[in-house]
């Protein structure tokens, strides 16, 4: 039996939904959470090598690669080494989801032209307060992202065993 109360989206909404379901930190959220971001999000276009932001700024927003890649880059005194590249579908800047959170590395465009869906921490915040469902299930979707960051850390830490002293990622930074 149809539902005559059951809401309707339409197909550009729907368009949006099969987007963010293919994006970790969404995935597991159904449509009517996900309708709470769609008007939260903002279209931002970048050319090659411009900087989308720098490690130590503000975490003001989550990413989402909508066409193009952005290079995820830690800066190692004068020089910079990849950490990953960040193509269709995928966010980056998922720290904003945190309170008071800095970058940790430099996102730099790094084809021709990258359109990004922009998403500011003040709205995701929001919509975290009023709806704690949704903030559970997006904190956990970046539990299991940093989860698998640990993962491989820790793995390309027995292939360089002695390079560095991985007892230094669990100490008190200050």
């Amino acid at each position: 039996m149809i539902n005559p109360f059951k809401k309707s989206y339409t197909h550009s909404e729907l368009s949006m939904f099969r987007f963010l379901s293919k994006v970790k930190i969404f995935e597991d959220l159904d449509y009517e959470e996900m309708s709470w971001f769609i008007p939260l999000m903002h279209e931002r276009e970048y050319k090659r090598d411009e900087v989308v932001f720098f490690r130590g700024d503000p975490s003001q927003a989550l990413y989402i690669v909508k066409k193009g890649k952005v290079l995820l880059n830690i800066d190692i005194e004068d020089r910079f080494e990849s950490l990953a590249e960040a193509d269709t579908n995928t966010a980056f800047g998922d720290n904003s989801l945190l309170k008071e959170a800095d970058r940790v590395y430099t996102a730099v465009a790094a084809s021709k032209s990258v359109e990004l869906f922009v998403i500011p921490r003040v709205n995701i915040l929001e919509v975290f307060e009023k709806d704690v469902k949704i903030k559970a299930k997006m904190l956990n979707s970046l539990a299991d992202l940093y989860n698998q960051y640990n993962v491989n850390l820790f793995k390309s830490y027995r292939s360089a065993f002695g390079f560095f002293e991985l007892g230094m990622v669990y100490r008190d930074p200050q």
